[in-house]
């Protein structure tokens, strides 16, 4: 069998050097995960490779993407956020951050990780398909369904299905990688702090 890299991360190295060191491994760091599904937010209606480019940035304009900074933002500051051309300037996706950001702090108020919550809707291991096409990967499952309407009851906001799926690719909780890509049995069993 031909070892190859899942067709989707072709194109540029920077898309290639995601997939191949940080796709599909598990996530369990909070702050971590709480900046990937607000970029996996920032994603609808986009690309991945469009949020990717523009990564760094949105880490140092949202502060690192801590959750206690975030939920504090004032208009001037939205302001500052709309007017900035490194991240994708949409006034419902930048104050859905925001309240994720309150979400964030008070789903973990009482002393659950945000890890812990996100893993227990894949019993806390991540998911092993073994897919051969990309056609064989689906837009969203039971699972996601039921993380997308956990988040949404929490008051997160841009946590559709889909979203949703693509973040469990993302963050190891499901491995998405192809079979006949060198990545799908590298993520076995690995996590990423």
């Amino acid at each position: 069998m031909t070892m190859e890299r899942c067709p989707w991360c072709e194109g540029f190295d920077l898309y290639r050097e995601y997939h191949d060191t940080e796709w599909g491994l598990p996530l369990r760091d909070d702050r971590a995960l709480f900046e990937l599904l607000i970029l996996e937010g920032a994603q609808a209606g986009l690309s991945w490779a469009t949020v990717l480019k523009k990564r760094a940035h949105y880490r140092q304009v949202f502060d690192g993407f801590d959750p206690h900074k975030i939920a504090r933002y004032d208009e001037q500051k939205v302001a500052a956020l709309l007017a900035d051309p490194g991240i994708i300037r949409n006034r419902a996706k930048i104050a859905a951050t925001i309240q994720n950001a309150k979400a964030y702090l008070a789903l973990t108020a009482c002393g659950q990780s945000f890890s812990d919550f996100l893993w227990s809707f894949v019993g806390g291991a991540p998911v092993q398909n073994a897919r051969l096409s990309l056609a064989e990967v689906p837009a969203k499952t039971a699972q996601s369904d039921a993380l997308s309407k956990a988040l949404t009851r929490a008051g997160f906001k841009f946590v559709g299905s889909t979203i949703c799926y693509a973040f469990m690719q993302a963050s190891g909780m499901v491995n998405d990688h192809l079979v006949t890509c060198p990545r799908h049995e590298e993520v076995q069993g690995c996590f990423r702090k």
